[in-house]
């Protein structure tokens, strides 16, 4: 049987109009400090965000959000400093609070035997 890790997870938030606050949920980052996994999921709910927002630019949401995922990643091809960074620092340095388009949620804890199942798992509860 396998050993149960303990996970940290965020949900990946869109905010069209950080001023309204109001956002979509867009994905998912997940972090095991013991086995050192980070990965990150994203689908772009453009029909959400146009209620939101109709004038929201989702191409522009769509790049962002692919150097989000290649920071979380640590592509090492990336010209971001922070993707060069070990897995703990991107985690911390992607989950901080901020006040732009791209937000994440307050961090959480799980459990899982198997990350990658938790993480669809999550993806399906929390974002599709």
């Amino acid at each position: 049987m396998q050993e149960q890790q303990l996970y940290e997870y965020a949900v990946i938030r869109i905010v069209p109009r950080v001023e309204r606050e109001e956002f979509v949920n867009a994905g998912i980052i997940l972090f095991c400090k013991k086995t050192r996994y980070v990965n990150c999921s994203i689908s772009l709910p453009a029909e959400k965000l146009r209620c939101l927002n109709p004038d929201v630019d989702v191409s522009f949401i769509s790049q962002n959000l692919m150097a989000f995922e290649r920071i979380a990643l640590g592509d090492k091809l990336s010209t971001s400093p922070i993707a060069q960074l070990d897995a703990p620092s991107r985690f911390r340095w992607l989950t901080a609070t901020r006040s732009t388009v791209i937000q994440c949620s307050k961090v959480h804890p799980g459990l899982a035997t198997d990350l990658p199942v938790a993480m669809e798992k999550l993806m399906t509860e929390m974002v599709l």
